[in-house]
């Protein structure tokens, strides 16, 4: 019989209870177990499975590390990480809490992407005891997902595992967003027939994501991109930026603007909102002609849809209930597939842009102003994903298979 679901803060079941809750039925338990791939049945699959039989495998795998990948799960699994400190539009809640995100995470690895994860919650939050915990961890995985760890700590955690292991380590919430914004922007691109290199970009948020979306767009070739926190714009003449922040500057806002969002946007091409917070109408009014809006705040974009579609010719949310929804799980699963699949040491920025092209090309030919980016469930994407990084790797000189 199904357990029942009460209010999770009664002691009772009857009094003070709330009316049923899907989501804490769908909850009950976790999302997901782990199975076994082999029968155990009698003692001859025992001694195969178990000892005596696994003895001769470790044997091997002790004189010939590589075989590691062959005889284990390593080469197809890979661990999400946090510490619970940036978690989706929840901020920092712990590691505890953050599970059902992780378990969440995972389940989408294997849904879109054919690739076991392990939801891992650490209780920890320092730099170098969350980098010694992950490199310890690391022989059981053939990859590294780190997921809801808050700016700037994610930037050095993420390149202190770059630089110790020889696995891929990707931020999603860095590079997977990155990814998938530079795939609608190249079909929004494409659909209103205009280069991006002649593209000036402003985007509201400085942290992991807004970083990570800067990197690659310049790196694609973008005409110019301004990034804006708090404070406005980060230019090169401000005295209170972080070290991540006065390098972003170093590479971004060729127009050299100071000052607020709003007088950047005065004419920009593009807004690419990873913040939160709310633009004006009136400043969203100073755009360029058939502009692209990206307002990718969840629940509550920076520039909501309607006032949006006024002014932009293409409007993308992180919404899965309006057209264009720019969703992580679009590119992370066939990124690490493809990295898996040819046993990549790293995830470079190559294989990030490969990743952006193939996913763009999807649905390069039913482009539309609500269709610059694939559905999560186009069973197109993750094959198409895979193959482009698995490609990129190769040419990049990181694959070993």
């Amino acid at each position: 019989m199904a357990a029942e679901i009460v209010n999770p803060r009664s002691d009772s079941g009857t009094e003070g209870e709330e009316p049923f809750d899907p989501a804490f039925a769908l909850h009950r338990g976790g999302k997901m177990a782990v199975r076994a791939t082999v029968p155990v049945r009698d003692r001859d699959d025992l001694s195969l499975a178990y000892t005596p039989g696994v003895a001769k495998v470790c044997s091997a795998i002790a004189e010939r590390p590589e075989l590691v990948h062959d005889y284990t799960w390593k080469s197809q699994v890979v661990a999400v990480v946090t510490d619970g400190s940036a978690v989706l539009g929840l901020g920092d809640i712990g590691p505890e809490a953050s599970l059902p995100v992780m378990e969440g995470k995972a389940i989408l690895f294997k849904q879109f992407g054919g690739v076991d994860a392990v939801p891992i919650a650490l209780d920890c939050r320092g730099v170098d005891e969350i980098v010694e915990t992950v490199v310890r961890l690391a022989p059981s995985f053939g990859g590294v997902n780190l997921e809801d760890i808050s700016a700037p700590r994610c930037f050095e955690i993420e390149r202190k595992l770059q630089e110790r292991l020889d696995i891929p380590v990707f931020h999603d919430d860095q590079h997977g967003t990155a990814v998938v914004t530079l795939a609608a922007l190249r079909n929004a691109c494409q659909l209103t027939g205009r280069p991006l290199g002649q593209l000036r970009a402003v985007i509201s948020g400085a942290g992991a994501a807004g970083v990570a979306i800067a990197k690659i767009l310049v790196e694609a070739g973008i005409g110019d991109v301004a990034v804006c926190d708090r404070k406005g714009v980060v230019s090169a003449d401000r005295e209170d930026l972080t070290d991540v922040k006065r390098q972003l500057a170093g590479f971004t806002n060729k127009a050299g603007f100071t000052g607020s969002l709003e007088s950047a946007l005065s004419g920009a091409d593009v807004f690419i909102g990873v913040s939160g917070g709310t633009v004006p109408e009136a400043a969203v009014a100073t755009m360029a002609e058939d502009a692209m809006i990206f307002a990718m705040a969840n629940p509550n974009p920076e520039i909501h849809p309607e006032v949006a579609h006024k002014y932009a010719a293409v409007v993308a949310t992180g919404r899965s209930d309006y057209p264009n929804q720019i969703n992580n799980v679009l590119a992370f699963p066939g990124i690490f597939a493809g990295a898996l699949q040819v046993r990549a040491s790293a995830i470079t920025e190559g294989m990030k842009l490969a990743a952006a092209e193939a996913l763009a090309a999807v649905v390069a030919d039913e482009l539309a102003a609500d269709c610059v980016i694939p559905s999560p469930f186009d069973e197109r994407v993750a094959p198409a994903v895979t193959a482009a990084v698995a490609a990129a790797a190769r040419a990049e000189g990181v694959a070993r298979r």
